[in-house]
């Protein structure tokens, strides 16, 4: 599953561009396509695949896009001026490595620390004062490589250190792509036979808020949903335990809420007792921060029941999002448990 995690994550997608992705999702799970009842590409990008089973509707979702930043300009000297798409702390950007769709280098410069005025030095740089180098002499030069509206993403190194640390760009949410191809390898090889009448959405366009998965939401009208995400966590020195969010290596992230979407307590609840029923590593999360698919899953035509399942992740939406390999696999073994297991009975 770490092998299929790294080639989705090194693949180009910012929000509106997942084509590469989308191709590279297809071609995991190539084998198994003609196996599901119906694969659907929507009018957003979305790539739904029908699985089926006994019981109600279940989608599994997860998003494809990552964060990234588009042309607004290009200097007299061949620089680009650029927007981010998605959010993006300015303050991970300097000096950071990019790379176009059509495999244009560059790196992100910015005001070098000696000519900052006191003043400067204690701020945030901001985006519009920043441009990407992408080596052109000229405008002339930099137009023969991009142009006005091009995107770039992060150009990240797919990296194993530590004891059990991924570092990636792209982990959010390529991670959560990665645990459902692996899923619908399992239920084909090992004959599984879904308690839902079962889905995998992989979604477009959630980093900027306008996401795909309400389309898939109401195409799908699932009856529950499990969002599989990647979580911003701060468990550094010197923050307090509530702030922290949650704690790399301790397990799949279950939440009751987050800025955008409360929750099914029962099912909720139903995927907690399962992870420990089942012996896996798991936490809640402790700060009702962030927002995902969920907020738009939920509301579909007639409803959902949705969780998310995380895993934690540090320096998220950068050149170098962390996560740690065991919440990576107690997430996926959290939805397998989930999808062999019958809908909750509300008592």
């Amino acid at each position: 599953m770490k092998e299929i995690l790294k080639r989705l994550s090194l693949a180009f997608g910012p929000s509106g561009c997942e084509d590469a992705v989308k191709e590279a999702i297809k071609k995991e799970i190539d084998a198994f396509l003609p196996k599901a009842k119906d694969v659907t590409e929507d009018q957003m990008g979305n790539l739904i695949i029908h699985i089926g089973g006994n019981g109600p509707k279940l989608m599994i979702s997860a998003h494809m896009d990552e964060v990234g930043f588009m042309v607004t300009g290009i200097t007299k000297g061949g620089a680009l001026k650029f927007g981010t798409v998605g959010g993006i702390d300015p303050l991970c950007l300097g000096a950071k490595r990019v790379v176009s769709e059509s495999g244009v280098k560059g790196a992100i410069k910015a005001k070098p620390i000696h000519l900052l005025s006191k003043e400067e030095r204690g701020q945030a740089p901001k985006i519009k004062n920043l441009l990407i180098d992408i080596g052109a002499n000229s405008k002339k030069e930099a137009e023969a490589l991009t142009f006005v509206g091009d995107y770039f993403t992060f150009d990240s190194d797919y990296i194993e250190y530590g004891e059990g640390l991924i570092k990636c760009k792209a982990l959010d949410d390529r991670l959560g792509c990665a645990i459902m191809c692996q899923l619908i390898k399992d239920i084909y090889e090992n004959n599984i036979v879904p308690c839902y009448d079962l889905y995998f959405a992989f979604t477009t366009r959630e980093e900027i808020g306008y996401s795909g998965a309400y389309g898939a939401s109401m195409r799908v009208r699932p009856e529950y949903a499990v969002i599989i995400e990647s979580k911003a966590v701060a468990d550094i020195e010197g923050v307090s335990e509530d702030k922290e969010v949650c704690r790399l290596g301790d397990g799949v992230i279950i939440s009751f809420a987050d800025r955008g979407t409360i929750y099914d307590r029962d099912f909720v609840r139903h995927i907690k007792s399962l992870a420990d029923k089942n012996e896996i590593k798991n936490q809640t999360n402790r700060y009702i921060s962030g927002g995902n698919d969920s907020m738009h899953i939920q509301k579909n035509a007639e409803g959902a029941k949705v969780s998310t399942l995380s895993c934690a992740s540090r320096y998220i939406h950068s050149q170098s999002d962390v996560i740690h390999v065991d919440d990576f696999y107690a997430t996926y073994k959290t939805v397998l448990e989930i999808i062999k297991s019958e809908a909750p009975v509300k008592e």
